[in-house]
């Protein structure tokens, strides 16, 4: 009778289902039963099992913890996962920095910066950023831009123009550029009314003692002031900080919405919406969105208060997980009357709309997707649908440089986690050739990993409990190519045993698919879902083959200019192209920005800019396909 965590696995020992109990013992009887009591996904879960391990916690928090740990890890394919909608922008203030700038961030919070948001467009937040720096002259520029301009003792337009007060030529000091930002911060913190007063009086003082030019401007940046305040509607008159989540479910699926309210004012919004594997009760829902909210906030992003239309699951176990992760008190309750109850009534009515939209679209994409593998299986005459495509292209530059690249769609969709980079081991070969030594390295992976004995099972790392790369096997592999391509692959998975896996090859100039061994290619109509879906896997190999090319053609081609500097070795000239980019941004550069990067002095910043004047390169083409690899 003891809290812990469990988790199921398939035959190829990859964690398929997480979950948590307060008695380990009788939640996992439960799926022991007769299984046509259960739910159909958990049917289709306990099914695809073939085994089950847990670990016993001392507490319910840790449980908590560690599910949500476990579920982030391994990405179960039967868990309820929220996903946003998209990657949401915030305003971010760099508060750790010596001289703190205003930008725009998404993905994960880091520690050092404080957040305000997430809003729905980027350019939503560069229109308010524009409008109180006039007000709050901060800095806002980039690491770079703020060397070079304290490197030539001139300010960039923004100081100019007095919407920045410049501390990279010592118009401020640190201290009172320090002060500009925590006005900043106070006033987008919802300590608004102060500055409005302070700006009205102070103009009206101006008018009095005839200093018409000091009021005009005081009247444009009281303005500035309340274009801002009118586009945040205040919700909550007591100036609450909190975060309102509104839910809308079905049997199928769960929507959220989440609104962001600071000061008051609504900040920002954000939405997912995920699959429900179980019959799973709608507390457990709302606390499986707090955990996926607040998992990897910074303590500053959590609030003190969170408004949900039902208590979570185990609402005094997730309380005390996310007072100890704020560092204070934080308050779960359900708003039953007042303002609060009318605007969880608007966000749970934006969840209706974010559900309506998503079924709409999804409706479309499953049926698109689920007719697109099932035209791949009729036309390669395959026993099943394909399940996972693995697509390879490959990337030269005449003979150097040659990459190769390794996409992987699961269910129709894109699995990025598992895209692969290779680059070719011999110099001089073919784009055949090169094929045939990827496909080979490639399976050769495949059945290291599948005749590996560790306790974990085939396939699975015992360090780290995770799948190995390259250790589940494709339902069908596409390659880049015709004819040839497609015989090199064959010839390399025939010379390791590969029986069991379907081959094909598609064609850019015609768009043929091609087999092994047949002399006449497979034509899938050009309105063929199945063919479009194919396209689009061939299409996504390339590009990640030409980024890796051009990654590599960068370093190569800074690495043959700057031959001649002495004393630059290998990793000043990583130093370099990290800073700077490319070449051809390296060329732009000045030896006073130049010396700027770690490593690099006065007058091996001369050498430098003297060495790219001489070293102009011809333009490199890609000789597969005619595209010019230019510097971006």
């Amino acid at each position: 009778m003891e809290p812990g965590v469990y988790r199921f696995r398939d035959e190829e020992r990859r964690v398929i289902y997480v979950g948590k109990a307060k008695s380990l013992r009788p939640r996992l009887s439960s799926y022991f039963q007769d299984i046509s009591g259960l739910h159909p996904r958990t049917q289709q879960m306990v099914l695809t099992a073939s085994s089950v391990e847990w670990t016993v916690v001392s507490t319910e928090v840790e449980a908590l913890a560690l599910e949500y740990s476990w579920i982030k890890e391994f990405d179960p394919r039967f868990n309820v996962k929220y996903r946003d909608d998209k990657s949401y922008p915030w305003l971010a203030v760099t508060v750790g920095e010596e001289f703190p700038r205003v930008t725009v961030m998404r993905g994960a919070q880091r520690k050092g910066v404080r957040y305000f948001g997430p809003y729905g467009h980027a350019w939503a937040i560069r229109d308010t950023v524009d409008t109180l720096l006039r007000v709050f002259p901060m800095r806002s520029c980039s690491a770079g831009v703020f060397r070079r301009s304290a490197a030539i003792g001139r300010p960039c337009l923004l100081g100019d123009i007095g919407k920045c007060a410049a501390p990279c030529v010592g118009r401020v000091t640190a201290e009172e550029h320090r002060a500009i930002v925590d006005d900043f911060l106070a006033f987008m913190g919802g300590q608004t009314a102060g500055f409005t007063k302070r700006i009205e009086t102070r103009m009206k003082e101006a008018s009095d003692a005839e200093e018409y030019e000091l009021a005009a401007k005081l009247r444009d940046d009281l303005a500035a002031l309340h274009r801002v305040l009118e586009k945040q509607t205040v919700v909550l008159g007591d100036g609450t900080d909190a975060d309102v989540l509104g839910f809308v479910d079905d049997p199928l699926e769960v929507a959220v919405q989440i609104f962001s309210v600071r000061g008051g004012r609504i900040r920002g919004q954000r939405g997912w919406v995920a699959d429900k594997t179980d019959e799973a009760p709608f507390n457990e829902l709302v606390q499986a969105a707090l955990m996926t909210l607040y998992e990897d906030a910074i303590p500053t992003a959590i609030p003190r208060e969170v408004l949900v239309p039902t208590l979570p699951a185990d609402a005094s176990v997730v309380t005390e997980l996310l007072s100890e992760r704020r560092g204070g008190p934080v308050t779960i309750r359900v708003p039953k009357r007042g303002d609060k109850r009318a605007l969880m009534e608007t966000v749970e009515q934006n969840a209706k709309q974010s559900m309506m939209r998503h079924k709409m679209k999804r409706s479309s994409d499953l049926t698109a997707r689920s007719l697109a593998l099932e035209e791949i299986q009729e036309a390669l005459g395959l026993p099943t649908a394909p399940l996972r495509i693995e697509c390879y292209d490959i990337s030269n530059l005449g003979e150097t440089e040659i990459v190769a690249s390794m996409v992987v769609f699961e269910d129709g969709l894109p699995r990025k986690s598992e895209y692969r980079r290779f680059t070719i081991r011999h110099e001089g070969q073919s784009d055949v050739a090169a094929m045939h030594e990827v496909i080979t390295r490639r399976f050769e992976r495949l059945l290291k990993a599948k005749d590996s004995d560790d306790e974990e099972g085939p396939g699975i790392d015992p360090e780290t409990g995770k799948p190995r790369r390259f250790a589940y096997k494709p339902a069908l592999v596409v390659v880049d190519g015709g004819p040839p391509q497609v015989a090199a692959a064959y010839t390399a998975m025939q010379e390791l045993g590969i029986t069991d896996v379907a081959l094909s090859g598609l064609a850019k100039r015609l768009e043929e698919v091609w087999l092994p061994n047949d002399p006449d290619p497979v034509i899938m109509p050009r309105t063929s879902e199945g063919l479009y879906l194919l396209q689009r896997i061939r299409d996504e190999a390339h590009r990640f083959a030409i980024t890796h090319h051009r990654t590599r053609r960068s370093k190569s081609m800074i690495d043959s200019i700057l031959d001649p500097v002495a004393g630059l070795g290998p990793t000043r000239r990583k130093a370099l192209l990290k800073s700077f980019g490319s070449v051809r941004k390296l060329r732009l550069a000045t030896a006073e920005e130049i010396a700027t990067v770690p490593g690099i002095g006065a007058a091996t910043a001369q050498s430098i800019v003297q060495a790219l004047a001489t070293g102009e390169a011809a333009p490199a083409v890609n000789t597969a396909t005619g595209e010019i690899l230019e510097d971006r």
